[in-house]
């Protein structure tokens, strides 16, 4: 695991900090087909990491879900990414088909080696799904993972008791357990914006 006084201390963020955008697509709309979500500023809050990483100049990885079937498959609308980053510049595209961004096209893990990346901020949708994957597996590769669980959203879920667990609650649980096993350092957007905002040590 990774050093635990990193995670007590207030968040610094390196200048070359890279912004992991993670599945910020239209197919997340259809309320039909995943039903209640948690978090309605998370779009916003999207949009002003997004933001701020573009007016310093950090690198950008843009990362899209291409699913066989459902909202997010490729040709049709629900696979297009969503407004609020759809005009941004990125560093890097990467199409997935599981989870985590790491296994993708092309390949995050060798281009964040190549560039000697150490640091990444994970955002977009699904907290508990592709987000948590993302920083887990970015966690167990050595890099210090940041987690604004506020610039993200998830979707109830039933468990396998039949019962439904509300989105928000599934979103506790996320933060709970990267904190706890320190996978990653949960954050609000206002600490993230904040520390954006500082000259980069």
């Amino acid at each position: 695991m990774t050093n635990t006084s990193a995670f007590n201390a207030p968040l610094e963020l390196a200048a070359d900090a890279v912004l992991v955008v993670i599945d910020v697509q239209q197919g997340f709309d259809d309320r039909e087909y995943w039903g209640e979500r948690d978090n309605p500023e998370a779009e916003e809050r999207i949009g002003a990491v997004l933001a701020a990483w573009q007016e310093t100049g950090r690198p950008v990885v843009m990362v899209q879900h291409r699913s066989t079937d459902g909202p997010l498959t490729p040709g049709t609308p629900g696979y297009e990414l969503k407004p609020v980053v759809a005009g941004a510049a990125w560093d890097l595209h990467v199409t997935k088909t599981v989870n985590s961004a790491f296994y993708g096209t092309p390949d995050l893990h060798a281009w964040l080696q190549a560039r000697g990346a150490t640091q990444l901020v994970t955002i977009g949708i699904m907290t508990n799904v592709c987000n948590e994957t993302t920083a887990r597996m970015g966690g167990n590769l050595g890099y210090d993972v940041v987690f604004p669980i506020d610039a993200m959203h998830t979707f109830a879920m039933a468990g396998p008791d039949g019962v439904t667990v509300p989105a928000a609650e599934l979103s506790r649980a996320t933060a709970a357990a990267l904190h706890t096993m320190r996978f990653a350092k949960v954050v609000g957007t206002a600490e993230l914006l904040a520390a954006a905002a500082k000259p980069a040590s």
